[in-house]
């Protein structure tokens, strides 16, 4: 594990900002690539004196921004069929888009923000996005908002523990747990105003 580790340090160090944004870029589309992988070594590099904290944060955020954007435009554009047919090769189906498609109905266009904290979900928010032809304001801005939290949060990880890999995977997996938490009150928050002014 630590020499897997070292050797994605060493890539991020050699590509340098280039990397952190192509990396983040490919977390956001269809390509299987977490976010970990990309950011707790940009900020144990930054630590380091290897990077800029700031730039490092900044350049992930992009990264995620331009690769939901990238998601949005397909199904936008293209719709559901074409969806499909280029997931297919990232082995993403009609039944996964289906569950992102139910998710986004069911918690509205403020998705885009809270999903963007959950593993596995927040890779495709942007294709029902997409589909429904949510504006783009808000969705660049939920879209910015929540990529930016879970971006520092892992550079920020990256640069106080990133060397201890056995508390690094501790206080990740405890996160976690805590994300989701803010994500059902903020989501409960969110649905409760909405109705107020229904009302």
């Amino acid at each position: 594990m630590q020499e897997i580790v070292s050797a994605i340090v060493d890539i991020v160090g050699q590509m340098g900002y280039i990397g952190i944004f192509i990396m983040m870029f490919l977390e956001s589309t269809f390509f299987p690539f977490p976010s970990e992988v990309a950011m707790i070594p940009a900020g144990y590099l930054a630590s380091q004196g290897g990077m800029n904290l700031y730039l490092a944060i900044f350049t992930g955020v992009m990264g995620s921004l331009i690769g939901a954007l990238f998601n949005y435009y397909l199904a936008r554009v293209y719709g559901r069929k074409a969806v499909l047919r280029f997931g297919k090769y990232f082995f993403f189906n009609e039944e996964k888009l289906n569950k992102m498609e139910e998710f986004f109905k069911k918690h509205g266009s403020f998705s885009t923000l809270t999903s963007r904290l959950i593993p596995a979900v927040r890779q495709f928010i942007s294709l029902p996005a997409g589909l429904s032809k949510m504006p783009l304001t808000p969705f660049i801005t939920y879209t910015t908002i929540g990529a930016g939290i879970w971006v520092v949060v892992l550079t920020l990880l990256g640069f106080f523990i990133g060397e201890n890999q056995e508390l690094l995977k501790e206080y990740l997996h405890q996160i976690v747990i805590i994300t989701l938490g803010v994500i059902a009150f903020a989501t409960a928050l969110y649905i409760w105003f909405a109705k107020r002014k229904t009302i």
